[in-house]
């Protein structure tokens, strides 16, 4: 069984030389302080939730959702723990609450800061860029599909925002060296590893939450092994995990809901007609589900009929954000039951499942996600701006690669040194540093990783002007 004496383990990969007498933070706030003073953590604010670019100051960002996903997850943590010391539950007290709460706000911060330009479209550009670019690409005359191993290339065709974090949080983020990153705790570190599987481990339809998609890539593998062995989640999941996988699945599903109804996506009445529908009555797999859909219903209903007693000038609008309110306490306090009732089978590591799917909001859950996708994700103006946004990122990846596969070799063109010239300095460098001594294999594999880094670093804006300059439309004057 899994111990939170070992679970909440505050070493790093670089420990520091000595400690200030007056510095009376836990090394968890100290992660909290590294987080939100860091440019990795400031870029989200220019990164789309779901709409690209949105110059109204309502609707998501990846800041904004990142801020809300730690609000809640500290909240979930707090409500679980306090009643599993109310329960008497063994090695769990004040301590253990007020640390697990301490990581839990601090994985919400960063959960997504791996994640590359222009949201989830971004990360299904990476990947099928590789897939049709790999037969194309050589390093030093040699097809690079013949020099990657399996793993290599499949990190490249599965690429995830989740691995991408872990290699932003202990590689890229240059706070003091050039090799440890941000220099987080492990324990903090193993809680944003939602997915411990490796690039060529995955199977979405095994039903096991673990294997869904990889959380780290071939790069980081020695860390990961390292951070499991000293947090002894060994083969399972982090328990605090669940609880911040919970907490982003309530915001974001409840979010989207709102942003869709304030962009005009979504009208209360359609709203109110969607939750009502059939399909979703017959796919409650319990009473207990049935009769949250038929209370989310009814909860509307009231904010509705509140908000226009009051003479709002958008009733609809102010109906639905009151009811996502509630919505979000509702789901709240289900994902703590879920975790509460299956703590055993969590502290064993053989709970694979989402505590929301474990819980009487599932089917409200999934209803909400699926008229979210249908009236937002699947919008004539979202889809009109993955269509840029392609282009965008088919251009930029083809530029960086060519210059990352060819800087300090004797084949470089001029186009791709200069190109080199302008990409990160210190990303570079750790390029430089990991290619060091390395098979051909590695070497290009690193340079690989490079071309990624390069672009899952830039923000919307930074990409779209970028893309511009290179094809002349804008030109700089940063000279």
């Amino acid at each position: 069984m899994l111990s939170w004496k070992k679970l909440l383990c505050a070493e790093r990969e670089r420990q520091s030389a000595g400690k200030n007498s007056r510095d009376i933070r836990s090394e968890f706030r100290k992660d909290y302080h590294r987080i939100v003073g860091s440019a990795s953590f400031r870029r989200l604010q220019d990164k789309a939730q779901v709409y690209p670019l949105n110059r109204g100051d309502f609707v998501r960002t990846r800041l904004t959702h990142s801020l809300e996903v730690s609000s809640f997850a500290g909240s979930l943590g707090d409500t679980i723990f306090t009643s599993l010391i109310e329960k008497g539950t063994p090695e769990v007290d004040e301590g253990v609450r007020e640390n697990c709460c301490d990581i839990l706000e601090c994985a919400g911060l960063i959960h997504d800061i791996g994640n590359p330009p222009f949201g989830h479209f971004g990360e299904f550009s990476i990947r099928q860029w590789f897939k049709d670019n790999f037969p194309k690409l050589s390093y030093k005359g040699t097809r690079v599909e013949e020099l990657l191993t399996e793993q290599m290339k499949a990190d490249f065709l599965n690429f995830e925002g989740n691995a991408q974090a872990l290699r932003v949080l202990s590689r890229l983020h240059c706070l003091i060296d050039m090799q440890t990153g941000m220099n987080l705790t492990f324990a903090l570190l193993n809680t944003i590893i939602k997915y411990p599987t490796p690039s060529t481990g995955i199977d979405a339809k095994c039903g096991d939450i673990c294997r869904k998609k990889m959380g780290y890539y071939y790069s980081e593998q020695e860390l990961f092994k390292k951070i499991t062995e000293k947090t002894g989640c060994i083969d399972c999941r982090f328990p605090l995990t669940f609880i911040l996988e919970s907490a982003d699945d309530i915001a974001y599903r409840t979010a989207d809901i709102e942003d869709a109804v304030e962009k005009g996506l979504l009208s209360y009445d359609i709203l109110i007609c969607e939750l009502q529908s059939e399909k979703y009555l017959l796919s409650c797999k319990s009473e207990n589900e049935r009769a949250v859909l038929v209370w989310a219903v009814k909860e509307l209903f009231k904010s509705y009929n509140s908000a226009k007693s009051l003479c709002m000038e958008t009733p609809e609008k102010a109906a639905v954000s009151r009811w996502i309110i509630k919505l979000q306490t509702r789901m709240l306090y289900a994902a703590a039951d879920a975790f509460c009732d299956n703590y055993e089978s969590i502290m064993n590591g053989v709970f694979r499942k989402e505590l929301l799917e474990m819980s009487d909001v599932r089917a409200l859950s999934c209803a909400l996600g699926d008229i979210a996708y249908r009236y937002a994700f699947r919008s004539a103006g979202i889809i009109r701006s993955e269509l840029s946004e392609s282009s965008v990122m088919t251009f930029l990846l083809d530029k960086i690669t060519a210059a990352a596969l060819s800087f300090d070799t004797d084949s470089i063109n001029v186009f791709d040194r200069d190109m080199s010239e302008v990409l990160s300095k210190n990303y570079i460098e750790i390029c430089r540093r990991a290619c060091k001594g390395k098979s051909d294999a590695e070497q290009c594999y690193n340079r690989l990783l490079l071309a990624t880094d390069c672009v899952c670093g830039m923000t919307d804006g930074f990409a779209r002007e970028f893309f511009l300059e290179l094809q002349g439309v804008k030109i700089s004057q940063n000279y």
